[in-house]
């Protein structure tokens, strides 16, 4: 008796589980099938498709004249911050070229970057705030697509833990689907991405020195979004690579080492 009773508690258990299951995946669904609004516009997907040709424009880079990489006067503490759907180890060359100046890099500590929650943003803040602490001195931040908005908004909440800030084809600016990811992205994530758990103006500037790449080959995030307006950024700067480059393009990291060596 008793254990036919279990049984259907069991049973009655698995089918709710089931029930919010199908009624997440319903929503997730939905939110993934919104329709794009007419003012905003991602890359066109020859652009898209071009982002096939990272691994390519790699090799051809790495067969330049490379320039001497000479130890940086000042090394400064660096932490990195993976794009959408990406691990830590995406951005392991730009950490190699960073480390052989002399910084100190670190990454986020949180794993794949599947989107911003409370409780991440909130531990990003602390080791932020403890690495800057252990470290004695502000660190630069460099957030590579999604990353990037977790780094403007950190130096928001934190300036004193933030010596500067570089976003890597970050779509702060305009629209927030201007982009060919943000359906994914609300899929992923689970809301939408005019409702970011982390900050609702993502196009004010962080009160400290705020540094945009960007590139007009992006396949994947609008050129202008990335880039910014006057205003929402200190200095906006054109890189030729794809959005999927920006992790570990020799000319990226050339970029960064100047950038870090100035700050």
């Amino acid at each position: 008796m008793f254990n036919l009773q279990e049984r259907t508690a069991g049973i009655r258990q698995t089918a709710a589980r089931l029930a919010v299951l199908r009624n997440e995946i319903a929503r997730r669904g939905a939110l993934a099938f919104q329709p794009r609004p007419a003012a905003a516009r991602g890359p066109k997907w020859q652009a898209l498709l071009g982002e096939l040709r990272t691994p390519v424009e790699h090799w051809q880079a790495s067969r330049q004249d490379l320039v001497p990489n000479e130890p940086a006067a000042q090394p400064r503490a660096v932490m990195l911050l993976p794009g959408f759907g990406t691990h830590p180890v995406r951005m392991k060359p730009l950490r190699l070229a960073l480390e052989a100046a002399g910084h100190r890099v670190s990454d986020w500590g949180l794993g794949f970057n599947f989107g911003p929650t409370e409780d991440r943003f909130e531990r990003l803040c602390e080791r932020v705030v403890a690495m800057a602490r252990k470290e004695g001195e502000p660190l630069v931040l460099v957030g590579w697509s999604l990353g990037g908005l977790f780094a403007r908004e950190v130096a928001k909440r934190h300036p004193e833990a933030v010596r500067l800030v570089v976003t890597m084809g970050t779509p702060f600016s305009g629209d927030r689907r201007a982009n060919n990811a943000w359906r994914a992205y609300q899929l992923i994530a689970g809301h939408s991405v005019d409702e970011p758990p982390i900050g609702q103006d993502m196009a004010a500037k962080p009160p400290v020195p705020t540094i945009a790449l960007w590139s007009p080959r992006d396949g994947i995030i609008a050129p202008r979004s990335a880039c910014g307006r006057k205003g929402e950024r200190d200095l906006a700067i054109p890189m030729r690579c794809t959005h999927l480059g920006f992790a570990a393009h020799p000319d990226v990291a050339a970029m960064l080492k100047r950038l870090v060596a100035t700050f």
